[in-house]
């Protein structure tokens, strides 16, 4: 295969992955948006809400374990297919809820295994195709999808919430990523190795090379030290990240006394911040690899750096009620610590794994975070907030969850037999 036409497939690749990850963050996004006016209209608390997302996260995390085979044995096509039909019900069936159980089942089921089959196929599939000093900034291209999804459907959804109901906003969603996933597992592209061609992209002090990799099982991988280290520091990243996701338009509604619109635009923040922070950091990260000369050493540095600006990004956060500003401040910082810590922690496990194996190992860890991580990050927002009434407790919980994910990026191995260095 000529160059031009193998670049063409990598694109196509980013692009897909793009899609995947928009629809993705379009479900992760409205929720905060969404939660306030469902509590209301439905007479149910935010921690009742808050466990339909849990559980959501829980099935999505299991999905997350069988796509990452999937993507292993046939790449991504059959993953954004199932997700498509999936994710488009999970909206559908839920803007119908008139009970508890109906809304909690269908948003849990189809919803979890729709969002299951977009994250892990996403990732990886652009760290098979793109490897050392390329990936994080093709990476990077591709999660802009994310930030996109933030600010254009968050508004859309605003938007229908104030003339309208929840309801509407729901249905045109689910038509939104139908489409967007049908696109997506169309121009969607198997491993390299199926076209017979290797990654793109250099690894630092070593000839890429997929022809002499070690094919890795889920069982040899955890019992070696920096799928433990990238997992713990992945997890505790991810409760503080979900608490804020889930909860933070409430935050500003309730504890700052801004109006639902107002705290939606500085919710649209971080996405406008991500569209930004998210290729810019890429190539940042590349760079640091580049200058350091070792790519898990380049990786590991930015997952010390990536949950330091959520730890003072939670302190800006509770001083917003004193300055605009601030807050404004805190939203970019976020959008920094978003743009780095989830590529960055599954381009440092294929940095020690490499990519043929890549999918069912990092679909597993995927099993163990998401499954812990986002339910237990987004029940804890809500509950601290029943419990006492105000969203300090929740804020100080997500703090400490960022300085856990330092000291566990600061103790990751460069390599499966040495100690951190």
């Amino acid at each position: 295969m000529d160059e031009k036409r193998a670049k063409h497939l990598g694109h196509m690749v980013v692009l897909a992955s793009w899609l995947a990850v928009f629809c993705l963050f379009g479900y992760r996004s409205t929720f905060s948006v969404l939660v306030g006016p469902m509590s209301k209209n439905l007479g149910w608390s935010v921690s009742k809400l808050s466990l339909g997302y849990s559980l959501m996260m829980t099935v999505y995390a299991v999905t997350a374990f069988f796509s990452g085979m999937i993507l292993d044995k046939w790449g991504t096509k059959p993953a954004y297919a199932i997700g498509s039909v999936c994710a488009a019900l999970g909206f559908y069936l839920t803007s119908n809820a008139q009970s508890y159980m109906g809304y909690l089942i269908p948003y849990a089921l189809f919803a979890g295994i729709g969002t299951g089959m977009l994250w892990v196929s996403s990732t990886v599939s652009v760290r098979k195709w793109y490897i050392g000093k390329s990936y994080a900034t093709m990476w990077g291209m591709a999660f802009m999808g994310a930030p996109v999804a933030q600010v254009v459907l968050s508004l859309g959804v605003k938007k229908i919430l104030l003339t309208m109901d929840w309801r509407l906003a729901m249905k045109e969603m689910s038509v939104v990523v139908l489409i967007a996933l049908i696109i997506a597992a169309v121009v969607a592209k198997k491993n390299p190795q199926d076209y017979g061609i290797e990654p793109f992209g250099t690894m630092p002090g070593k000839k890429a090379s997929t022809g002499t990799e070690r094919l890795w099982t889920v069982k040899e991988a955890f019992k070696t030290k920096p799928i433990w280290g990238a997992i713990i520091a992945f997890l505790t990243s991810m409760v503080g990240e979900f608490l804020i996701w889930t909860q933070i338009v409430n935050y500003w509604t309730h504890d700052v006394k801004l109006s639902l619109s107002t705290a939606t635009n500085l919710y649209v923040a971080i996405g406008i911040a991500g569209i930004f922070t998210m290729p810019l950091m890429g190539i940042a990260a590349d760079r640091i690899v580049g200058k350091v000369g070792n790519e898990a050493k380049g990786r590991k540095i930015m997952l010390i750096f990536a949950p330091t600006m959520g730890v003072i990004a939670c302190f800006l956060l509770l001083m917003t009620k004193h300055s605009m500003f601030i807050g404004i401040i805190a939203c970019i910082l976020f959008a920094v610590y978003w743009a780095i810590e989830p590529g960055g922690v599954a381009g440092y496990a294929g940095t020690i794994y490499g990519g043929k194996t890549l999918g069912k190992i990092w679909g597993t860890a995927t099993l163990i975070v998401m499954g812990i991580g986002p339910a237990l990050g987004s029940f804890m927002g809500g509950y601290l907030f029943d419990t006492s009434g105000s969203y300090l407790n929740s804020i100080i919980f997500a703090t400490t969850s960022f300085a856990i994910s330092i000291i566990a990026a600061i103790s990751l191995p460069l390599c499966i037999n040495s100690k951190s260095k």
